[in-house]
């Protein structure tokens, strides 16, 4: 829904009953207008007949972090200990935010949990992110700041340097995620970063088995694997990359291996990508399938292609998908996400998607 499809919806579900005149004035819009917003309303299946009867849609629940990233692109060679001429870059960020807008664009019901400041970061992040997902649930404390990352790339795009001040993510502690546990009961499945404490996520993996949601969980990097719940036999689904699987069990593996290490640990289904090579997936039933990877030589910028890749997975997932092609619509959405300047591509949406992987067939 775009933002004034929401506002309808918001009021239509407070008053089924409410007329389209009503609706108009308090929107500000035509009556011609609201009608043709309810008329879309109706074509999504978020609502269906008069009185409005609102379809009962539960949400994907995204848990984890949310954070400005910067980007500063130094112009001509690095010189240390003076000032050099650059180009900057800004951008909402984190895993758990950038999956919830790639799920938004595909058109999926999203929550975001997470927490941040009261300051600017966090206000244009909302502004970024609002169209695509609820942000009613973020907790906000205003003497911490929000979690941002910045990165200092040389003449050839590589980093030179990066300063994550990511602390508050450490706030969503077991207490904090325990005051969600209304949204949690609701949600059609949760779907959480390695952002989150592990004392969090063994709470999460807990409770999605006990209530028998789905829980979806993505790695971030190599060092939170240590992050990992203690057990996994509640966790629907893994999804990481080659180089965690070897950090987490401490050895060197084999691409198809690591999905194997994955499965005897109890989760239900897993995929691990290991870029050029593309990526493995698996589940408890005895399938494990490489897929390979989409040659490119088009990379305008790498960030958010794993976030891009994972969303597509729960998406595919949740559509019914074979593992086969599962792991494939990830792939194609990271692969497109590389040939664009932006975080989240803009012209992603389900129709594309399925466009975009078909024509890979």
């Amino acid at each position: 829904m775009n933002d004034k499809e929401q506002s309808i919806f918001n009021l239509i579900k407070k008053d089924p009953y409410i007329s389209q005149q009503d609706l108009a004035d308090t929107m500000g819009l035509s009556r011609s207008s609201i009608a043709n917003l309810i008329s879309g309303l109706v074509k999504k299946g978020y609502i269906r007949g008069k009185a409005y009867v609102v379809n009962d849609l539960k949400q994907i629940v995204c848990i984890g972090g949310a954070n400005i990233d910067r980007k500063f692109y130094v112009k001509d060679k690095l010189q240390m200990g003076t000032s050099n001429p650059i180009y900057s870059a800004q951008n909402p960020g984190g895993v758990a935010r950038n999956i919830a807008e790639n799920l938004g664009r595909l058109g999926l019901d999203i929550t975001l949990l997470t927490v941040s400041g009261v300051d600017q970061g966090w206000e244009y992040i909302a502004e970024q992110s609002d169209p695509y997902m609820n942000l009613g649930e973020v907790t906000h404390f205003s003497k911490e700041s929000t979690g941002s990352y910045t990165a200092v790339l040389d003449e050839a795009g590589d980093l030179v340097l990066g300063l994550a001040d990511m602390d508050i993510f450490d706030l969503m502690i077991p207490e904090w995620i325990q005051q969600h546990v209304p949204i949690l009961n609701q949600a059609k499945c949760i779907l959480a970063d390695l952002n989150c404490p592990q004392e969090t996520l063994q709470f999460l993996c807990k409770f999605a088995k006990s209530h028998a949601i789905p829980l979806i969980l993505v790695t971030v990097s190599a060092p939170k694997m240590k992050h990992i719940p203690d057990q996994l036999d509640g966790i629907t689904w893994i999804i990481t990359n080659h180089e965690e699987s070897e950090a987490y069990f401490n050895r060197k593996l084999k691409h198809q291996e690591s999905a194997r290490m994955w499965l005897e640990q109890g989760v239900e289904n897993v995929v691990v990508t290991k870029g050029r090579d593309g990526a493995v997936i698996g589940n408890n039933e005895g399938e494990i399938h490489p897929v390979p990877a989409i040659k490119t030589d088009k990379i305008i910028d790498v960030t958010g292609a794993g976030d891009a890749f994972s969303s597509a997975v729960t998406h595919a997932w949740l559509e019914g998908y074979s593992l086969q092609n599962i792991a494939k619509a990830g792939i194609v959405n990271a692969t497109k996400t590389l040939q664009s300047p932006y975080t989240v591509r803009r012209d992603l949406s389900a129709i594309q998607l399925q466009e975009d992987t078909e024509a890979q067939s």
